[in-house]
């Protein structure tokens, strides 16, 4: 295909509460890692405004924790925290994307706890942000269930990132169209644009690739599209060392991504154009209707299938199957006393912090981390 060809490039960026605080006592060039990999992307793309398009999606608690004064002052020497969230509003070179607050796999927690992760978000992030923030919706870890519809749409979100490991063809289309096309999903009476990943020149994105080859494999997976494609790719943007390393030429910024918006700004990127998701939603209207199975991203050895990275050992399954239980005891509570309880609601953040991610992903190392929030949410509970 002759043509432009549109690149949406996502990065997932979180930090646990207190995580960055413990890396600055116990590994302080990790916790400088992780800081400058966060403040090397507005720096990267201010040369290219023109052209750059990058979408976030900023994790709640890493927003909290960029947002505190008393981290801002002591990372100070390290970096300006307080600039970086100003730096990240330049709508120009980048769209930040909604998610949930404590970034948790929201297939695996209670239905009735999703309102309050994902309004949580929207109040942290309205602090700090003063646009609205109901384009595009990433759901942590890619983890993504069909019910979830109903509610990003009655948020307002009008599209949502898959992996394109989970995504079927509802109306018949070939591999091309079903990659790199957006579709509508619908579930429980609500609909969605679905934007699928893909999943391999993800992976390339994550473990390091020159922009010679990106072009070249973009340029062979979209040959038979006669449409304009919309080639995504997502990963996280503060973790690996593609992402971390300070060095010039030997990161995601320097090795690729600026060789890369260079090659497009003098037209030898072969039609490959950064763009924003929404503006090509604008000009190009999802097409067809398609399935989403339950799953997620994959990371390391696991493919996301069945969510193995975060329920597959007795004692993460033990961990969630607390987390269902203490959330029906505060959910019955609330019924009882009132959702606006000072009690309730200290009780109600200890619940949905006990739900972020990497509790479970790194199991027996982490899990005492959601027990503890856990144990503080029975203890101030109402009864």
């Amino acid at each position: 295909m002759a043509g432009q060809i549109d690149f949406a490039s996502v990065l997932n960026l979180h930090q646990p509460p207190g995580n960055l605080e413990h890396l600055l006592e116990t590994d302080p060039w990790a916790a400088r890692e992780i800081l400058y990999a966060l403040d090397r992307i507005p720096r990267s793309l201010w040369p290219y405004e023109d052209i750059g398009r990058v979408h976030l999606s900023i994790s709640g608690t890493l927003l909290e924790t960029l947002a505190d004064p008393a981290f801002q002052s002591r990372v100070y020497g390290i970096v300006d925290c307080g600039s970086l969230l100003w730096h990240w509003q330049n709508t120009a070179i980048i769209d930040v994307l909604a998610t949930a607050h404590y970034h948790p796999v929201l297939p695996l927690i209670p239905a009735e706890d999703w309102p309050d992760q994902l309004h949580a978000w929207r109040r942290a992030a309205g602090r700090l942000f003063p646009r609205p923030h109901t384009g595009g919706f990433w759901p942590p870890e890619m983890g993504f269930t069909m019910e979830l519809i109903p509610l990003l749409q009655a948020m307002g979100y009008r599209y949502v990132l898959v992996d394109s490991e989970n995504v079927e063809a509802v109306d018949p289309m070939r591999w091309d169209e079903l990659r790199y096309r957006p579709h509508v999903a619908r579930h429980g009476g609500g609909e969605i644009i679905v934007v699928v990943r893909d999943r391999e020149l993800s992976d390339a994105q994550e473990s390091g690739m020159d922009p010679e080859w990106f072009i070249r494999e973009v340029t062979a997976r979209t040959r038979h599209c006669e449409f304009t494609p919309l080639v995504t790719t997502a990963t996280d943007g503060d973790n690996g060392g593609w992402f971390r390393n300070t060095t010039a030429g030997t990161n995601f910024w320097t090795g690729f991504y600026q060789p890369l918006l260079d090659r497009a700004r003098s037209g030898t990127a072969g039609g490959i154009a950064p763009t924003f998701i929404t503006d090509h939603l604008a000009s190009h209207p999802p097409y067809g209707e398609v399935r989403v199975r339950d799953g997620a991203w994959n990371t390391g050895w696991h493919d996301g299938r069945g969510f193995t990275q975060w329920t597959g050992g007795p004692a993460q399954r033990d961990a969630l199957a607390r987390v269902r239980q203490v959330s029906r005891q505060l959910h019955a509570a609330a019924t009882r006393i009132g959702p606006s309880d000072p009690g309730l609601e200290l009780a109600r953040r200890h619940l949905l912090q006990a739900q972020t991610s990497c509790n479970f992903f790194w199991g027996d190392a982490w899990l005492g981390r959601c027990h503890g929030e856990l144990d503080e949410a029975t203890a101030i509970m109402p009864t």
